[in-house]
């Protein structure tokens, strides 16, 4: 199985420091989802990773959550493809969880759901939280300068961690491999 695994705000649609908080918010960023429309009609099962803490804070509910992740099926499917499986981590950053990134436990979720190894898998994100979750469970860490993605450029990186500009950037070099 060829598999791609996302962090959502900054690598798929615009993020912004006040939360994405309503379906109007959420932004696509261009050439996104053409990316991961490229992706699965050539193969690829691409899957999301994504905090959510402002469920937690009281910004939006569960609905609201599921009415992004509705169109960005629906917007995926237009291009022709398919998204796999959006996992998210509901929690504030005090709540010690085991599945908010940096800690690894939506990867590890998305590994037993299709039933493989997380060696060598990209992740690909744009922070050092999404960078230390795909180190912690030895993912290929991935950075797009998109969403926080300059920010995190200016700190170190974990060793091995590529960068692209974008997610296209991204789909293009894993459909030339």
């Amino acid at each position: 199985m060829k598999l791609l695994i996302l962090d959502r705000d900054g690598v798929i649609n615009h993020d912004s420091d006040a939360y994405i908080k309503s379906l109007d918010e959420w932004i696509p960023i261009p050439g996104a989802i053409e990316a991961i429309a490229r992706l699965s009609k050539a193969g690829w099962t691409v899957a999301v990773a994504t905090n959510q803490s402002g469920l937690a804070r009281g910004y939006y509910d569960e609905a609201t959550l599921q009415a992004m992740h509705t169109r960005l099926r629906e917007l995926v499917a237009e291009q022709g493809g398919e998204l796999g499986l959006i996992v998210h981590c509901p929690h504030g950053p005090d709540d010690d969880c085991s599945c908010r990134k940096p800690k690894p436990g939506m990867l590890e979720q998305i590994a037993a759901y299709y039933g493989v190894m997380l060696k060598g898998i990209w992740f690909v994100g744009d922070s050092s939280g999404d960078l230390s979750a795909a180190r912690a469970v030895d993912c290929q860490p991935v950075l797009v300068k998109t969403g926080k993605g300059e920010r995190t450029l200016a700190k170190p990186l974990p060793a091995g961690t590529l960068v692209f500009d974008d997610l296209a950037a991204v789909a293009d070099q894993l459909l030339h491999l």
